[in-house]
């Protein structure tokens, strides 16, 4: 683990007062997530930090046209949370409160949260015991939540690809300067490309290269929409293929093969299913680029709790069975593969690892 991660996860730092309170917290999680949500979506968190002196419970109820009951339950709950302050009759806001108000991965991880999440996670048990996504059944029946991503309503999507991207797009500018900086990249396979955000990133980056996204049918179709008409859609291919079915092989003849954010979809088993397909596909001068955010890499011990929390997205909505990863796992699967760990790059955007990998 980084030092960060060390001093908070291998010893006890809580009074027995502090750890008390927590599991109080723990206990109460689900309306404190639900009134810190409303508190800024009925805009009384913006109106705080707006405001110079704070203002009071009459006030707050004034300025949202909602009930002085209404209002005070809510700012009751948020001053016992710690999201507001009271003194003088009058409520600030906190700095929890403003972080929570302004930091947009906060805002990110409370949409996908409420609109992809909440009401699966009632199955997280069942999950847990049967290694399926039982949680998804809330929207459709479909095996995985990939299937069924382009059905999915209309805010739900919004609020899935709003919490996908942020994560990633915060790290492709870097990544692209370490692939096509350090090697001759002309033809790229983007494996798990999605709507192809990182394809147009990469046409944009180099007039040169050629980049294939392979994901399911139903997602290239996605793809298409979303790159038409775009400077360099034309250097964007499409490979449609169930990654999943063991028996489909990689296609062959790519300077480079991308995957990122995609392995944390998958178990152990077909994580290594594909990495050695991946191999197969390969000759001594390819380099497979894995983008990951390893939960025990972070610099800071909070990216370290949100990775961890977002695996069990994974096992109650996604597909039952896979995680974000320990590095040491990750690892050991690329040796199974049949692969070697060249180079790791730590620290890209919001906490990605670049993992340059050859074939042993």
């Amino acid at each position: 683990m980084f030092p960060a991660l060390e001093k908070r996860y291998c010893k006890e730092h809580l009074s027995a007062i502090d750890a008390q309170r927590l599991a109080h917290e723990i206990s109460f999680g689900p309306i404190v997530f639900e009134v810190s949500r409303l508190m800024i979506k009925f805009g009384i968190l913006q109106m705080l930090t707006d405001s110079k002196d704070g203002l009071t419970l009459e006030e707050i109820a004034e300025k949202t046209k909602l009930s002085d009951y209404a209002v005070k339950v809510m700012m009751e709950a948020s001053l016992t949370i710690g999201t507001v302050l009271y003194e003088n009759e009058k409520f600030t806001i906190s700095k929890a409160g403003w972080f929570l108000q302004n930091d947009p991965l906060v805002r990110v991880d409370i949409d996908f949260n409420h609109d992809v999440n909440y009401q699966g996670w009632f199955n997280l048990e069942e999950s847990l015991l049967n290694e399926k996504p039982e949680g998804l059944k809330h929207f459709g029946e479909w095996p995985t939540i990939y299937e069924g991503l382009s059905q999915l309503p209309e805010q739900v999507q919004k609020s899935w690809f709003g919490f996908d991207h942020y994560y990633s797009d915060q790290s492709f500018e870097e990544a692209m300067a370490i692939v096509f900086n350090s090697n001759n990249v002309n033809t790229l396979l983007d494996v798990g490309g999605n709507t192809g955000r990182f394809a147009m990133k990469c046409v944009e980056f180099n007039e040169n290269v050629n980049v294939t996204i392979m994901d399911l049918p139903q997602q290239l179709e996605m793809m298409r929409l979303q790159t038409e008409g775009k400077p360099g859609s034309d250097r964007i291919h499409g490979h449609g293929a169930n990654l999943l079915d063991e028996s489909v092989p990689f296609p062959k003849g790519f300077d480079a093969i991308w995957m990122s954010q995609f392995l944390d979809c998958f178990s152990k088993e077909q994580v290594i299913s594909i990495l050695r397909r991946a191999a197969e596909s390969m000759d001594e001068n390819s380099t497979l680029y894995i983008m990951e955010t390893l939960w025990d890499r972070q610099k800071f011990e909070t990216a370290s709790y949100c990775l961890t929390q977002i695996s069990l997205y994974f096992t109650a909505l996604a597909n039952g069975n896979s995680k974000m990863f320990h590095s040491r796992d990750l690892f050991d699967y690329i040796e199974a593969a049949g692969l070697k760990v060249a180079e790791i790059t730590d620290g890209l955007g919001k906490g990605h690892s670049l993992i340059k990998v050859f074939k042993k």
